[in-house]
């Protein structure tokens, strides 16, 4: 069950999409039930404060919820199940963003696009191969629609990627980490981590320190 959280991402490039102007925000999952419409969560979103938003898809209800607020709807979601498609064909990713985000632009301040979630690490291998072919032709889409200062592309990893801090595991390090990286420093992508270290922490509270679950500045 997907629940509202903090959302986190992690830059290593110095170049990003000048229009966000956000520092944090909220993930709006909605994989659950009884859950609030999408109009009411935007409702609690803006008397909460918060400007920043993730969602995991591209749904045409939760895009339009966020018309004319002001909100910035930092990431819409292009699901992993296209990824290979995406790759394959220039032009399913060219349909892909007219539908998904120019058709929303600009009354509905989309900011960016997440090409799969927690890719590399999952057991479909052949999604890891796909990965840097669909940010490709998705970018290819986005300059050609004369977006792309707009709208940044990234694509978001899992803590699991990590064999100890700042190191990657040698399963993904070699053959697919160094073109997406070399991809994202030369289009001027964010690289974005899903970090939960409350779920480090809930697995091993006798030796993780509480305060690196918070989130601390000393960590």
């Amino acid at each position: 069950m997907e629940y509202i959280s903090f959302l986190v991402e992690t830059g290593v490039t110095s170049v990003a999409v000048q229009a966000f102007t956000g520092t944090y925000g909220i993930n709006y999952g909605r994989i659950a039930d009884n859950i609030p419409s999408s109009d009411k969560v935007v409702s609690l979103i803006r008397a909460a404060k918060m400007k920043n938003m993730k969602i995991y898809d591209a749904d045409h209800d939760a895009i339009k919820a966020f018309r004319g607020t002001g909100l910035e709807l930092v990431v819409v979601a292009l699901l992993n199940g296209y990824l290979q498609a995406m790759s394959a064909n220039d032009d399913q990713a060219m349909n892909w963003i007219k539908e998904n985000v120019q058709a929303f632009l600009p009354d509905t301040l989309i900011r960016g696009i997440c090409a799969g979630n927690e890719v590399l690490g999952m057991a479909e291998f052949e999604l890891w191969g796909a990965l840097v072919g669909a940010v490709k032709n998705i970018y290819k889409a986005v300059k050609k629609l004369q977006l792309a200062d707009l709208v940044q592309i990234t694509t978001p990893h899992a803590q699991a990627v990590f064999v100890r801090s700042c190191t990657f595991k040698k399963t993904v390090k070699r053959k697919y980490t160094k073109p997406f990286l070399e991809l994202f420093a030369e289009i001027g992508s964010q690289f974005c981590l899903n970090a939960a270290p409350f779920l480090v922490y809930m697995a091993d509270p006798a030796n993780i320190d509480i305060n690196y679950a918070r989130f601390e500045s000393k960590y």
